[in-house]
């Protein structure tokens, strides 16, 4: 896949960390071929993650991570490190600085050992190698390099696209549901929130993947369905709607055509659908005062029937009959306690990478928190859940009666 057709969300993220000084910026910018991070002598030059999105050969779309130093100081110091921690729950593949010039800081060895903990493949690279008097020979982890001479950074690229290349089990959207020469219906509202000119990402990868495995796609509005489905010679093989519109969809599509929403396919594309779903029915756990946590991965104007901080909300309330406290996060904003919450309600996660919307699903889990997802809340709140999993009978299988 090219730069121009490969979502941010589903580049390998990769990320480069070292303690200040250690030569990461100046890595970054000679591994890109652009001034992309700020560089100089003076510790502690990086004090936000710098992200940039690129075509980066062998490996094809990326997106670099430049990070804080691991031993900055002080009050803002520990906030720039906790930064750079953050940047973990994203990271597909890392790249540890060191200085060729300074033994192994103990901070290294210990987040050398967390990416290991995490599983998370890395890198030892050794910068500065312009400064030694003779260069070690490189090995299958550690590559020597000098971002001053330029010595070692093509060797750089092609062991970091080595480990990128490592197969992973291939995921789809929604072409592993279908059948040659099926036709899908995709509901799309086009209301005020919707971004004018455009529709949103999963509607948009969805529909490309449709057309990738060359089956047809019929795209309409909710109240359009019914003169679809009259008018449709064929009946289709699965009609995928925009969650906030399952009630009204699910009245005019026949039980014998399976449904689901984008949002679902993403809980299966990008997190842990089971998970997302087994934890539907604490909706009805609720109690007055129990503090809920609504959290979308992306960052967006605000509308007057915003989806997460309006509509969710009001279902929420209705179905469960309590008035829970509510908290929003969005973009890369995750609490880091969750303990305080009852329940986590979760977007379907098409703007962050996979890893970091299982690290999200892990860590609530860690802190005994149940988590779901949009969809699958909507779906349940309108007494369709069953119905929206059709797709997935082994999911469907595992609720409640």
């Amino acid at each position: 896949m090219s730069l121009n057709t490969t979502p941010a969300a589903d580049r390998i993220h990769i990320s480069f960390f070292g303690v200040r000084n250690a030569g990461k910026s100046s890595l970054v910018n000679a591994l890109t071929g652009q001034n992309m991070s700020v560089v100089s002598p003076v510790p502690g030059t990086t004090t936000d993650p710098v992200r940039k999105t690129m075509e980066l050969l062998p490996i094809g779309p990326v997106v670099i991570l430049d990070t804080p130093g691991l031993d900055d100081e002080g009050d803002l110091g520990e906030m720039r490190v906790r930064k750079a921690a953050d940047m973990l729950n994203q990271t597909d593949l890392a790249v540890m600085v060191r200085s060729g010039m300074e033994e192994i800081h103990p901070l290294e060895k210990e987040w050398m050992q967390q990416l290991t903990e995490r599983g998370i493949p890395y890198l030892e690279v050794i910068s500065k190698t312009d400064l030694l008097p003779q260069i070690p020979r490189d090995t299958n982890k550690v590559i020597h390099v000098s971002s001053k001479t330029g010595y070692g950074i093509h060797t750089l690229k092609e062991t970091l696209g080595k480990f990128a290349a490592i197969p992973k089990p291939e995921k789809q959207i929604i072409a592993d549901l279908l059948a040659p020469g099926d036709v899908v219906v995709l509901v799309m509202p086009i209301d005020e929130s919707a971004p004018k000119g455009r529709l949103i990402l999963p509607q948009v990868q969805t529909l490309r993947e449709i057309l990738d495995g060359h089956f047809t796609a019929i795209v309409c509005q909710p109240e359009e369905i019914p003169q679809v489905l009259e008018n449709s010679r064929k009946r289709p093989a699965l009609v995928v709607t925009d969650s906030q519109a399952f009630g009204t969809v699910s009245k005019h599509v026949p039980e014998e055509i399976p449904l689901t929403s984008f949002s679902i396919l993403f809980a299966r594309y990008r997190g842990d659908l089971e998970t997302l779903t087994v934890n539907a029915n604490r909706l009805a756990e609720l109690r007055d005062g129990d503090r809920v946590l609504i959290s979308e991965g992306c960052t967006h104007h605000r509308q007057c029937q915003d989806i997460g901080t309006v509509k969710i909300p009001k279902w929420i309330e209705q179905f469960s009959g309590a008035k829970p406290e509510y908290v929003f996060s969005s973009g890369g904003t995750f609490p880091e306690d969750l303990s305080e919450y009852r329940l986590i309600v979760h977007c379907g996660g098409c703007m962050i990478n996979e890893r970091e919307m299982q690290s999200r699903i892990h860590r609530a889990g860690e802190a005994g928190v149940p988590i779901i997802n949009y969809g699958i809340a909507i779906a349940h709140m309108h007494g369709i859940l069953k119905r929206s999993l059709s797709p997935f009978p082994e999911i469907r299988e595992l609720l409640k009666s």
